[in-house]
């Protein structure tokens, strides 16, 4: 988004679901060591019925929008590096524990939501990209949470960050620290999905969470920016990318049918997208919705609750990909619809 392998037998990942492990030989549950899961999803969101609403949200700036839809849960963009050092910063410039943000993230939560700070993105350095070892890391990344007082952490990897294998490997030993350090941390992986399902490079980060024990409570696929050649209905593009997943990820988990749309989300660009001709419009995001509801999908999101009002008359194209939808519509609608 902007930025402002199967294992022989058991679980291939380990899903980390409230409602159920892995399936074992026998039908029965299971993790991968045979001992209890020490990832607990959290009740506001995972462990609750229903699909909940978890929009992407500036963590340093207000918007008048964010809290359409009455979301459970908040992702805060983006912790990166400043580009050299191995110091996490709100979009690689503002300090982590910076007092405005503190203020901020506070007023998020008194309607009761929790927050779950997302790691990366499409833009500037990812903190697996320049620190030294997997400690550091982990170090950065919970310096992070414990700045926002989250117990959830995404990681939105995409463009070269999702070719380098040396940072994903370092990323994975390094959420499995974090994992053994925090009691109940949960992990979900952001990732770009195409109407055929996930690319070769997403699930080989997958597979190397997997080798390195990471409990994973949910797989967001990015459903947006599918290219030139997709010129068709974006919320139909949104189911069929969704169900080409499910099948990749239900294999990925070794789980059942309902658990792997459990350990699923879907994210939404709103209105235009980066990619020409591509509109995600209200009726496609009403469709989304009620499908993942059907499914049981663990939440919905979008890119972003700042861009969910419409552009003024004297708007470029510039500040309907930053700013406002480009769509017609009122303030908020896009929230509403998805927290439906």
């Amino acid at each position: 988004m902007r930025a402002y392998r199967k294992a022989a037998a058991g679980c291939a990942l380990l899903l980390a679901l409230a409602t159920a492990g892995c399936a074992g030989p026998d039908g029965g549950t299971s993790d991968t060591n045979g001992t209890e899961d020490r990832a607990t999803a959290a009740p506001s969101e995972s462990s609750t019925p229903g699909t909940a609403y978890a929009p992407y949200v500036s963590a340093t700036t207000a918007s008048a929008n964010d809290s359409a839809g009455s979301p459970a849960t908040y992702n805060l963009a983006f912790v990166i590096s400043s580009g050299d050092d191995c110091v996490p910063r709100w979009n690689g410039v503002q300090d982590i524990d910076d007092t405005s943000v503190a203020s901020r993230i506070a007023k998020l939560k008194e309607s009761g939501a929790t927050v779950r700070v997302s790691f990366g993105g499409a833009s500037g350095t990812e903190l697996a990209a320049v620190c030294d070892s997997a400690s550091d890391l982990a170090n950065a990344y919970g310096a992070a949470l414990d700045a926002a007082g989250a117990t959830r952490a995404d990681f939105d990897v995409e463009g070269d960050d999702l070719t380098d294998t040396d940072s994903v490997a370092l990323r994975s030993e390094a959420i499995a620290l974090l994992q053994e350090e925090r009691d109940g941390l949960e992990v979900s992986f952001t990732l770009p999905v195409m109407p055929s399902g996930l690319d070769s490079d997403s699930l080989a980060l997958l597979a190397s969470a997997n080798d390195h024990a990471v409990q994973v409570s949910a797989v967001n696929l990015m459903t947006m920016n599918y290219g030139e050649s997709y010129d068709g209905d974006m919320g139909d593009y949104a189911l069929t990318s969704a169900e080409a997943a499910h099948t990749q990820l239900r294999g990925i988990f070794g789980t059942s049918d309902a658990d792997a749309w459990r350990g699923t989300a879907l994210t939404s660009m709103l209105g235009v997208n980066d990619v020409a001709g591509e509109t995600f419009t209200l009726a496609d995001a009403a469709e989304v919705r009620a499908f993942a509801e059907e499914k049981g999908i663990a939440w919905v999101s979008m890119w972003a609750a700042f861009r969910d009002e419409q552009c003024a008359e004297d708007a470029s194209a510039a500040d309907a990909l930053t700013t406002c939808s480009g769509v017609e519509q009122e303030d908020g609608a896009f929230g509403t619809a998805f927290g439906a």
